[in-house]
């Protein structure tokens, strides 16, 4: 098996791993960074969201193989102790029910607002619209998105 060289959360990693093998069970089984979750595996629901180059991406369906320089950003890197403004969000707001999507909520968010500083709730809407809250929390979800561009204004 070949080996590739990852930047991850700022630091350079070398994972063993087939060419096809999804980002996710890199980030999952091999760099222990279980926060990304496995939702449908088919990039449907958001659950594995993470920054590919600042991008919201989900990495159930990204391979290895084709991350070759690139900059990815897992929940666990998008700041350090939770400090983001769209972590602060979703704690002033408690946004989680069960939590399971809410890394790839977070992350597909925190994407959005570093590209719109000032969306409407449309926007708001549209954006979050591809990642699935299987306890329908969505009201709080753009409560906290609207928050948390707020303070990153």
């Amino acid at each position: 098996m070949p080996n590739y060289t990852l930047t991850v959360n700022g630091k350079k990693l070398t994972v063993t791993a087939d060419a096809d093998t999804p980002l996710l069970w890199i980030l999952r089984d091999d760099l222990n960074l279980v926060g990304t979750k496995f939702g449908c595996g088919i990039a449907q629901c958001g659950s594995c969201t993470v920054h590919i180059d600042g991008f919201a991406t989900r990495s159930c369906q990204l391979q290895v193989s084709m991350l070759d320089d690139a900059k990815i950003t897992t929940i666990e890197g998008l700041s350090e102790n939770g400090k983001h403004p769209v972590q602060e969000a979703w704690k002033e707001i408690d946004v989680p029910q069960c939590g399971y999507c809410q890394a790839g909520q977070i992350m597909t968010a925190a994407a959005f607002l570093a590209e719109n500083k000032k969306p409407t709730e449309e926007e708001i809407r549209e954006a979050m619209h591809g990642n699935i809250c299987r306890c329908a929390s969505y009201n709080r979800i753009e409560k906290a998105v609207k928050v948390a561009a707020k303070k990153m204004s």
